[in-house]
């Protein structure tokens, strides 16, 4: 009988991990890192209860670090397998993988330095190696095309409107015997800008869905006033607007406002700074699968601002006096 085992995203939202066993094959949907407090991030570096080479494949619902991050660290423990997934997920744990392993080696080399780790040495839990040896394990599928991704097991990944190449995973056997699980991912919200809307009407015996906002209900949308009186209020007082933003997908969302406030007069065009290099790159992927974007996007006289060239970004880093990361003054590249 086919069992489902949690291993991560219980009583918590991080650290997705979910095992799916039957007819002897083990599949795991997403491979999250658990981040937050310390003892959830602790959590990372425990070891799965079942070995990690007897797992057959993985499938990631998309690239986001709570449902992805974790790979690496999968495949240095002993995983074999191929890893299942969307082009838009691909793309994106391209950018986020290696990055996050960089992140856990630069904190490993400052925990040395500084010599405030109980560990002699101290290590990082994965390294980039380890990134780029999960990342040759990639298995691209379309959206709404079936694959085998072990004996007698399909999935077909179907939009779930949270981010680049999102999905919904439904799990289905190949002789269409038994029943049809639908592993949730994170669901995307109706009416957003940048990403279609969730697919709808996906038929299902077992449903997956994590609960990250719970009883709790989003506040009405407001066609961008509360974001444009802020604005304009920071302004008339000489001031700064410094918004804190994921890289990847509320970036975009965030240019998209901000350039639509202005096409419709009801903001000035203003500098519009953004100090971060993961999302530049972030951006490219967007623009690159404009297909895969919400209609009003493609149709928009603005498009997603473009990745600029590599000369000017060295050229613009010569004149801040900084070497690899900083403030990068996009302002005028982002217009199109």
């Amino acid at each position: 009988m086919p069992s489902l085992t949690f291993l991560g995203a219980a009583r918590t939202v991080t650290g997705s991990k979910h095992l799916l066993e039957v007819d002897g094959q083990r599949i795991l949907f997403d491979c999250g890192l658990f981040q937050g407090l310390k003892e959830l991030r602790l959590r990372n570096w425990s070891a799965l209860p079942i070995a990690a080479e007897t797992i057959n494949a993985v499938v990631l619902t998309h690239a986001h670090i709570d449902h992805s991050g974790w790979l690496p660290r999968l495949v240095s423990q002993g995983f074999k397998g191929p890893v299942y997934c969307t082009g838009g997920t691909l793309d994106l744990c391209r950018l986020v993988l290696p990055d996050a392993a960089h992140l856990q080696e630069e904190d490993a080399k400052f925990a040395n330095k500084r010599g405030f780790s109980k560990h002699q040495p101290a290590l990082p839990l994965y390294t980039e190696e380890d990134a780029a040896e999960a990342l040759s394990r990639f298995k691209v599928a379309d959206y709404g095309k079936k694959i085998e991704v072990v004996k007698g097991i399909e999935i077909e990944f179907i939009n779930a409107g949270h981010l680049l190449g999102s999905s919904y995973v439904l799990v289905t056997r190949s002789d269409k015997s038994g029943g049809r699980i639908l592993f949730g991912g994170d669901l995307g919200r109706d009416t957003r800008p940048i990403l279609p809307d969730p697919s709808p009407g996906v038929a299902a015996d077992v449903l997956l869905v994590e609960s990250t906002y719970g009883d709790r209900l989003h506040p009405a949308e407001d066609n961008g006033e509360t974001l444009a009186r802020i604005i304009k209020e920071t302004f008339a007082r000489r001031g700064k607007v410094i918004v804190p933003a994921f890289a990847i997908g509320r970036v975009e969302e965030l240019l998209y406002w901000l350039f639509r406030l202005e096409d419709e007069g009801r903001l000035e065009k203003v500098p519009i700074y953004v100090d971060s290099p993961m999302a530049i790159k972030g951006i490219a992927f967007y623009d690159a699968r404009t297909n895969e974007l919400d209609r009003e996007i493609v149709s928009m006289k603005r498009k997603l601002p473009r990745l600029v060239t590599a000369e000017i970004m060295l050229k613009v880093r010569r004149v801040a006096g900084r070497r690899s990361t900083g403030v990068w003054p996009f302002g005028a590249k982002l217009r199109p």
